[in-house]
């Protein structure tokens, strides 16, 4: 599943190919996807006419700002925006196409179909699901030592798992939390408010310098990302632990071990994260 680095990709990319666009006509081939409005027709009637002026990210979600409305995107597992001449075909795996009066069109791409579309008047997106409960954006002032320092302070929930919650800080998954944990000498299965303060602090920092290290080389390529302009993230170059088990540790030449946490496959060093 994307992350914010890559999701920060893809929104930087889409905004150079739609910004300025107006919607001519929408065609939804999968209607699950679309969640707000529950009726398809009235997503569909509601974005005719409207102009694309921005695109933004909060947490994995990407954010259209339309003329009247905001449409908040999630990509899931596989889900890809392309902008393409609306002459050209379209594969089995396109489910919504945003067709504009210069005869382009963006087309939502999704394998799996576990993307979703929720469109709401604007100013109210942020004060309803999905985005009500989000935590601080880590690049934000809202995110501080403290706010994370708090935040761990108030569950015995294991790290990996506590960092994963949204609600405690936006954009972190599967391997930005092992990066994170990794940097910061923390094993995964330590519980949260056991943490003392110089480890919170080392990792506030190694959270946000992983974040923006990661969004500086274009995200990481896994399995099936890319940007919007098919272009592969060169972040997967300088993990140190993700997807490396029986590898080397970078740091101390250990072999890196895998174990599951909160249901989590999770990358670790044995000697460089000793469990306290």
């Amino acid at each position: 599943m994307p992350e914010l680095p890559e999701v920060e990709t893809v929104k930087r990319t889409l905004a150079q190919l739609v910004i300025g666009k107006t919607i001519r006509e929408v065609t939804v081939l999968w209607p699950k996807i679309v969640k707000k409005p529950d009726n398809v027709e009235q997503f569909i009637d509601a974005l005719k006419g409207q102009k694309i002026n921005g695109i933004e990210r909060r947490g994995k979600f990407l954010k259209l700002m339309l003329d009247d409305y905001v449409l908040v995107s999630h990509l899931r597992m596989e889900g890809r925006y392309g902008l393409y001449e609306e002459s050209e075909p379209y594969d089995k795996h396109t489910h919504v196409l945003f067709s504009f009066t210069d005869g382009t069109e963006l087309r939502y791409r999704d394998v799996r179909k576990f993307g979703t579309m929720h469109l709401f008047t604007t100013g109210l997106e942020e004060s309803e699901l999905p985005l009500s409960q989000l935590g601080p954006e880590p690049f934000s002032d809202h995110f501080t030592e403290k706010t994370l320092r708090n935040n761990l302070m108030k569950t015995n929930r294991k790290i990996k798992v506590a960092l994963l919650d949204q609600k405690i800080v936006v954009g972190l998954g599967n391997i930005y939390v092992d990066e994170a944990l990794f940097r910061s000498g923390i094993h995964p299965e330590r519980e949260a408010n056991t943490l003392k303060p110089k480890e919170i602090k080392r990792l506030y920092e190694e959270i946000v310098n992983t974040l923006q290290e990661a969004v500086n080389k274009g995200g990481s390529t896994i399995r099936s990302y890319v940007n919007t302009q098919g272009e592969m993230g060169m972040f997967q170059l300088e993990l140190f632990v993700y997807g490396r088990k029986g590898e080397p540790c970078k740091s101390c030449g250990t072999a890196l071990e895998k174990i599951v946490v909160g249901g989590r496959g999770t990358h670790f060093c044995p000697h460089c994260q000793k469990k306290k």
